[in-house]
């Protein structure tokens, strides 16, 4: 089952490093701004955009298995339909490396089978939640 109990949240909020796949370059976008605020928290936010170089002042990765640093938490901002392949990526990197032990699905965003298969790897999973508003409620 995915996280939806705010002890679970507060527990992944304990991450140091998320990389955000969608990272958007757009300020006023939600896929800008939540990682800007995360960075403004403290976090090493590592960006996850095939489309861009840079973003937030960190450079991109085209996916979540080329980031060189260890990551805590995977932050996604990509349509539901989009989650299979991105999670699949995350645990394949779970397993090579033993990283990347949470996925947090933002608001509106969400897949039932995908969530599942995480979890059957150990990987614990948030979604339809998020993580700005999440972290301001229980740490703001």
């Amino acid at each position: 089952m995915p996280i939806t109990d705010d002890a679970g949240f507060d527990r992944l909020l304990d991450a140091d490093t998320i990389a955000v796949v969608g990272c958007s370059t757009t300020p006023g976008k939600a896929a800008h701004d939540v990682p800007a605020y995360l960075q403004r928290q403290g976090y090493r936010v590592i960006p996850v955009n095939p489309f861009a170089d840079e973003v937030l002042g960190e450079p991109a990765y085209d996916a979540v298995g080329d980031v060189e640093e260890e990551i805590d938490l995977v932050d996604v901002f990509r349509p539901s339909e989009e989650v299979p392949e991105i999670v699949d990526g995350v645990r394949e990197r779970h397993a090579a490396r033993g990283d990347a032990g949470a996925v947090w699905l933002q608001l509106g965003i969400s897949h039932d089978e995908a969530v599942g298969a995480a979890e059957a790897d150990g990987i614990d999973v948030v979604q339809d939640r998020c993580l700005k508003v999440e972290h301001g409620r229980l740490r703001g």
